[in-house]
């Protein structure tokens, strides 16, 4: 005899939970399965930062702040240290101050400003004499992702009573009823949250979508002396692919300079994020390439264009990098992500961005009401 219960969801990355706490907010009996020993793939391999100036004008923007306010009821419910808040956006770039202003002016610049480099480094102390100025954003949080995630998972399974089945593939999915790799599961709801993987349940509806995979290359540097972040740290280069910023008319003479001055960085897909861990080691990244099936290597040239920025930004001489590590995840062109009905009772959820760590409470929420409503 099947086992039963209210809902289903399959994937343990931070789509999956935020499915499972909405689920498990209306008393909703939930089980979640995923193939792997425990969540291993973006959700943890991000730099933890929730982030929600730069997000795309509209429903991700939105989402964004909706899911850090829930981030930060999480985190103090599941005891999850929130290492930093807020963001600098460091500027050298003569271009990027029209690209601020005009950000400032819309309703996502709501509760940020433009700040003078000297009060930039009252912030982030080591910023290099190059920064002009800085935007200064008060929303984001920063929790080390490697960990958080299973605390989030640990919560949920003391306090909500969310049933986790790892290491327990699912074959097949119809209404009503999932197969695994050890027997079936009677569900009124289902919700796949498949992350990356595009193959293994409805493929024909992802393919839909146009959905491929976005390698990226990130790094823990060490700095040679303690030294302190009160927020994580992007630079120009964000300013010209964040789509928030990026897609301001303002911003196309900051592209421009960079196509030219920043060849390198813009063919490679490289932004800079720097974000500090409890150790006062900082996650460092990251860089961009498209594939179906990107390649597992890491290339030194792609680290070299991160590291000159980093150096660029921050004058931290003497600083190693300790760790180096590749993540995958999901992105289709012109949608940042989409929720799909492939058969009755079952929802299809993909983010197509790099913003599922930053939207997903949000997405769940919307999705669990959409089901249940």
């Amino acid at each position: 005899m099947s086992e039963t219960y209210d809902i289903a969801i399959v994937g343990a990355g931070i789509v999956g939970l935020a499915h499972a706490l909405a689920a498990a907010g209306r008393g909703k009996r939930v089980v979640l399965f995923d193939r792997d020993a425990q969540a291993n793939g973006a959700s943890v391999r991000n730099f933890g930062f929730i982030t929600v100036s730069g997000q795309e004008a509209g429903d991700c923007h939105e989402m964004a702040r909706r899911a850090c306010a829930i981030w930060q009821e999480v985190a103090e419910a599941a005891r999850i240290p929130i290492l930093q808040r807020g963001l600098v956006v460091a500027a050298r770039y003569d271009e990027s101050e029209a690209v601020v202003d005009a950000f400032l002016a819309t309703e996502m610049g709501e509760g940020c400003r433009k700040i003078s480099a000297d009060k930039a480094r009252s912030l982030v102390p080591p910023l290099s004499g190059a920064m002009r100025f800085a935007l200064h954003s008060p929303h984001e949080i920063r929790v080390e992702s490697k960990t958080a995630i299973g605390q989030v998972t640990d919560w949920l399974t003391e306090r909500h009573g969310v049933a986790f089945r790892f290491g327990e593939a699912v074959t097949g999915v119809e209404s009503g009823a999932l197969t695994t790799s050890k027997g079936r599961i009677e569900a009124e709801a289902i919700v796949v949250c498949p992350g990356d993987d595009t193959a293994s349940l409805f493929p024909e509806r992802i393919a839909a979508h146009g959905v491929t995979r976005c390698k990226l290359q990130m790094m823990r540097v060490l700095p040679e002396r303690p030294v302190s972040l009160q927020t994580a740290v992007m630079s120009d280069l964000g300013l010209g692919r964040y789509l928030g910023y990026a897609m301001l008319p303002e911003a196309g003479p900051l592209k421009a300079r960079l196509d030219v001055e920043r060849r390198d960085a813009r063919a490679n897909g490289v932004h800079l994020i720097v974000t500090q861990s409890a150790d006062g080691s900082l996650v460092v990244g990251d860089s961009h390439h498209y594939a179906p099936t990107p390649d597992p290597f890491g290339s030194e040239s792609v680290d070299r264009i991160i590291l000159d920025e980093f150096d660029a930004v921050l004058d931290l001489p003497g600083r190693r990098v300790t760790e180096r590590w590749i993540g995958t995840y999901a992105s289709a062109e012109g949608r940042w992500r989409f929720t799909d009905a492939p058969v009755d009772g079952v929802r299809l959820v993909v983010v197509t961005a790099g913003c599922g760590a930053s939207t997903a409470f949000a997405i769940g929420e919307e999705t669990i009401s959409a089901l249940y409503d």
